[in-house]
């Protein structure tokens, strides 16, 4: 565990370096993602002004749901995003050799080698409106399920880094990644919604065959309703299930690739 922080702390330097080489890039992708947040919050705004309440939550609880979005899109952009719109790519031109001869895990390689350093100031400006929805929330708010809140947005985020490699993980048999990984973007949208605006079987399939409905809104459910050993569990536990899914799958991807010498 201690060689992959150290390693991950290289990768963070490095990363830090080639954006101060690019700063006209930079400040584009910080841009794109502010507009982004605004357009959001201002989509919010204007649907709790023509409904009391969206899936069962006022306005108070959807601005925290807003902000808790914006931080777990702001951590997927700035850690895990560019590793795997890239990915493709290291399959098909064979690039994936480089991982595969390093003596640490290739999953590790593929997924977090990038930062995006250009996200991370968003990701503090996301920090930002989640701290603000939090504060002018009109409850009180334990600051153990508050932490508790945090944790589980992290989970959130592998539950959302597993899905999204699965559904590029097709690009080690078939060279392509397209339909599935739009399918994943469609997919995703429905994570921009609370999971109670959603009923029966769509939602069941939701919050545990395709957990995208789980990543945000469980974190938030705790936080509104207190702790609960099922949500935890559930949210947890998908996350878990994700993940070695997403291990099982890319063993076999890796007996199936062909590397740049074959």
């Amino acid at each position: 565990m201690r060689r992959y922080l150290r390693l991950y702390l290289h990768f963070l330097r490095f990363s830090f370096g080639r954006a101060a080489q690019f700063r006209l890039d930079f400040g584009f992708r910080v841009l794109m993602d502010l507009l982004w947040y605004a357009q959001y919050l201002v989509f919010f705004a204007v649907l709790t002004e023509h409904a009391p309440t969206v899936g069962g939550w006022d306005r108070d609880r959807m601005r925290v749901f807003a902000g808790a979005l914006f931080v777990v899109d702001a951590l997927q952009m700035t850690f895990v995003a560019n590793n795997l719109w890239a990915f493709p790519l290291l399959v098909n031109k064979g690039d994936l050799d480089y991982h595969l001869v390093r003596p640490v895990s290739t999953l590790f390689m593929a997924g977090f080698r990038e930062v995006a350093v250009s996200s991370f100031v968003n990701l503090l400006c996301a920090v930002g409106v989640l701290v603000w929805a939090l504060v002018s929330y009109p409850h009180p708010l334990p600051v153990t399920t508050v932490v508790l809140f945090g944790a589980l947005l992290v989970v959130g985020l592998f539950t959302h880094f597993s899905l999204h490699l699965l559904s590029l993980a097709p690009t080690f048999w078939t060279q392509s990644s397209r339909g599935l990984r739009d399918a994943f973007w469609t997919l995703d949208q429905y994570m921009a919604r609370p999971v109670g605006v959603y009923q029966g079987w769509v939602r069941r399939v939701l919050t545990t065959l395709l957990p995208i409905g789980v990543i945000v809104s469980f974190p938030c459910r705790v936080l509104f309703e207190g702790p609960s050993i099922g949500l935890v569990a559930h949210t947890v536990g998908v996350s878990v299930g994700a993940f070695g899914v997403l291990v099982f799958v890319w063993r076999r991807g890796l007996r199936a690739y062909g590397s740049a010498s074959s």
